[in-house]
Order: C-alpha cells, then structure tokens, then sequence
C-alpha cells in the first residue's frame, strides 16, 4: 500500500507515492529526491542542521512525518540562490566567514531566512543570537553568524523598501 503526496518543492510541484508512512521529510529529501544540501545532524531536532522552511515556516525536517505535509510549500537550501546569484543570506555568510566546516551551514541560512522574513531579525545581535539558537554550530562560527544575518536582514529589508517605492 502506498499513500500519494504532493509537494511543491523549491518551486516544483511534485507527485510522490511514499513507500511507508513513517518517513520523515529529511529522509524523502536526502534519500528520495536526492536534495542533500539538507543535513541530518543529531536526528532528534536539537542541532538544526535539517532546518527547512514549510510555507514559509522554519522546521525540522528530521521530526517531520512527510505524509503530513500533504500540499505543502518546502525550501530547501538547493532552492534559494537565483541561478549563479546568491541569496544576500548566503552572500553575506561567505563575506561574514559565518561557517567553518559548512556542515551546519545550510540549516543555519535557512533558518536565517526564515527569521528575516518574519521580520525576527531587527538590528540587535542578541536578538538574532537568541532567534538562531535552535542552530547549533560545533565550529563555533557564531559571531560570524551573527554578522552575516544581521547584514542580510539590512540589505534585505534596504532592497524591499526601495521596490516598494
């Protein structure tokens, strides 16, 4: 018995047909879809290396059921650069050093995203520290982390308030 899902993954609808009902979101990305920029760290929810967004909602995906995303909108760190253009998130990660072995990394920029768009970010690094802190980073990187969101979230809410005008 199979159950179908549909998905719209980084812009792309996608019909599945899942094999059990018990696979989580990370594994149909990493192991089915073959989209493993998103990272499985302690598979518990505690690292946030897996850190997705659904409908615009920062998730782990290691603790999230598939089937119960049945319609759901999902970006992944494979989806957020623009061709050759990267996100400001992720430009401002390289330019900030806001990594040190990458491994956290792409749960650390979507989480970012995340936190920017919800307009969690604001101008204090304490705040942002304490917004990130379901990210975990065993480098150390986080002054870097830091630096780099708060700079996206300048340079992205400065392009947003420009196109609006």
């Amino acid at each position: 018995m199979t159950l179908p899902l549909t998905l719209t993954i980084n812009g792309h609808r996608r019909a599945l047909e899942l094999d059990d009902p018990r696979v989580t979101l990370l594994d149909l990305l990493r192991e089915r879809l073959h989209l493993t920029g998103t990272k499985k760290g302690c598979d518990r929810g505690q690292c946030g290396a897996c850190t997705v967004l659904v409908d615009g909602r920062r998730i782990n995906s290691c603790l999230t059921l598939a089937a119960s995303l049945d319609g759901a909108n999902i970006e992944t760190i494979e989806g957020v650069a623009e061709g050759p253009e990267l996100h400001p998130v992720q430009a401002a990660f390289i330019e900030h050093d806001g990594f040190q072995c990458g491994y956290c990394t792409p749960g650390q920029i979507m989480s970012a995203i995340g936190l920017i768009r919800e307009g969690q970010a604001g101008t204090d690094p304490e705040r942002v520290r304490e917004n990130m802190s379901g990210n975990l980073c065993r480098c150390g990187a986080y002054i870097g982390i830091t630096e780099a969101v708060l700079d996206a979230s300048a340079r992205i809410g400065h392009s947003e308030s420009e196109a609006s005008s």
